[in-house]
């Protein structure tokens, strides 16, 4: 019987299910497993603030997941994702505050909502790429935040629509703890279909896709199907994290799905690491924790150096953009390769030099 806890030298495989597996190491799986565990318990011993901080990343690595499939495992560019959430969130509002639906039935029809109006916006991807690519995508932004600006009667306008957080019978997922447990159920099946999405003959046709389109077509592969098919699972994805976006903070208005959010999304994607589900987690705790701390090194430093904190409180915008450049310098495949890397380096530590 092998031992689970020796460090293999490669994999041994007997069956198909072996070869098939996401993890295929044992003690790979049991870090998965026991990760999974302490995520699960991490919310009875931190304070409401730190829940809402883990809620907010949560949700972010959603809608960026969803972006990753559409940019970093397909190559097609999009700065509208920020849109596409406020068309989730606003979908959700309207169905649960003037219909009256229950929010189980209000976020998946969010995410199908998103999708159509995602695979609308794809459509231009067969005659495009690229920089036109983006461009249209930027069109969407716009079109969208329009239409949700101005059509009063059903979006409420600049004023936007309040919600109400969601309900099962009697429970209602107000408290931070609650609404985090149901953020990271979420968060768990998203990333769960995207790793077996990418072993599917269908997520190997997005990776074709992406590697060279040209050879694809000539295999076989639909290009504009999977383009559009992309644009529209992308989307799905990125609908669900608005409707939960709109119904933890219980509020959806245009300012908050700005370019700034899109922008804020590629940066996540980029940073954690393009075409890597993990990398899409990583990236979203990074960027959504980075205001957090910069805002508490300002506070620290404001007691010393009263003067200098009111320049560094202006400096968020620079350090967002220094810290793209960087990664996109030194390491373009972001915090899924460094941590790889660390993991490589440790298989043979103390031997590596």
């Amino acid at each position: 019987m092998r031992n689970p806890f020796v460090m293999d030298c490669g994999e041994f495989h007997v069956n198909y299910k072996q070869d098939m597996a996401i993890w295929k190491i044992t003690r790979v799986r049991m870090r998965v497993f026991i990760l999974l565990a302490v995520f699960a318990v991490f919310p009875m011993f931190a304070s409401d603030y730190i829940i809402g901080l883990a809620t907010l990343c949560g949700i972010a690595a959603i809608g960026a997941i969803g972006l990753n499939i559409l940019t970093g495992f397909t190559g097609q560019i999009s700065i509208g994702v920020g849109a596409f959430l406020g068309v989730g969130g606003y979908t959700s509002a309207i169905l649960t505050a003037k219909l009256g639906l229950s929010f189980w039935i209000a976020m998946p029809t969010a995410g199908i909502v998103t999708a159509i109006v995602g695979g609308l916006f794809g459509l231009p991807s067969l005659r495009l790429k690229g920089l036109y690519l983006a461009i249209a995508t930027l069109a969407a932004q716009v079109i969208i935040l329009f239409v949700i600006s101005r059509w009063d009667a059903l979006t409420g306008g600049t004023a936007g629509m309040v919600l109400s957080r969601p309900e099962l019978g009697s429970f209602v997922f107000y408290s931070e703890r609650s609404y985090y447990y149901l953020m990271f159920a979420v968060l768990i099946i998203t990333a769960a279909f995207t790793l077996n999405l990418f072993r599917s003959r269908v997520g190997r046709a997005f990776i074709a896709v992406r590697d060279r389109d040209v050879a694809a077509e000539v295999m076989g592969i639909d290009l504009f199907k999977y383009k559009v098919l992309a644009f529209i699972v992308s989307s799905f994805f990125v609908g669900i994290a608005g409707a939960l976006l709109g119904h933890y903070t219980m509020v959806v208005s245009p300012e908050l799905y700005s370019i700034t959010v899109s922008i804020e999304y590629l940066a996540i994607i980029l940073v954690g690491g393009l075409g890597s589900v993990f990398g899409s987690i990583y990236g979203a705790v990074f960027i959504t924790l980075l205001p957090v701390v910069l805002r508490s090194g300002v506070e620290m430093m404001s007691g010393v150096f009263p003067d200098l904190s009111a320049v560094l409180i202006g400096m968020k915008e620079v350090v967002f953009g220094l810290v793209i450049i960087l990664f996109l310098i030194y390491e373009p495949q972001g915090l899924a390769k460094i941590w790889k890397n660390i993991k490589d380096y440790f298989k043979l530590w103390p031997f590596s030099y």
